[in-house]
């Protein structure tokens, strides 16, 4: 097996990386391909696997900053969260390279959660001062969004 077939077993995304790189530079080749078009929709396939690590870490960062702020007794399970956990594992483990992007985008997509979550929580009459309290104080770090952590129940 050869390293790139490997790296396409272990890594996806680190091999449509590579890949395009590989294509920009034969470019100059014989070979009758569309190689900037080639390149570009390779790069697309990873691009959409960081994307779907964003839209499952703002779900859950969603989910954490109204469990942070709500004083409701429920629903308090996190099922929403564990789903989403599982979907990043799952993620995590077919693209480890993704792993370099966890902290980058739990800031970028707090502020996009904060503010889903306060319009979930004002819609229920709830307050969203905890909400802005959180994002101000940093929100979560990578093992709180990624671990078994919850956070305890809002003081009524």
């Amino acid at each position: 097996m050869s390293k790139a077939e490997q790296l396409y077993d272990e890594d996806f995304l680190r091999w449509t990386e590579e890949q395009a790189a590989a294509l920009r530079r034969a470019k100059g080749s014989n070979l009758p391909l569309d190689w900037e078009n080639l390149a570009e929709e390779i790069e697309s396939l990873g691009k959409s696997l960081l994307r779907e690590l964003h839209s499952q870490i703002r779900r859950i960062l969603r989910y954490l900053l109204k469990l942070d702020a709500s004083a409701a007794a429920a629903p308090r399970a996190g099922a929403s969260i564990r789903e989403a956990r599982a979907e990043i594992a799952a993620l995590l483990e077919q693209n480890p390279s993704l792993r370099r992007d966890i902290e980058a985008v739990i800031a970028k997509q707090l502020p996009v959660a904060a503010r889903l979550a306060a319009d979930d929580l004002s819609r229920h009459g709830e307050a969203v001062a905890a909400v802005e309290r959180k994002l101000e104080a940093g929100g979560y770090t990578a093992e709180q969004v990624l671990g078994d952590w919850l956070p305890e129940r809002a003081a009524g």
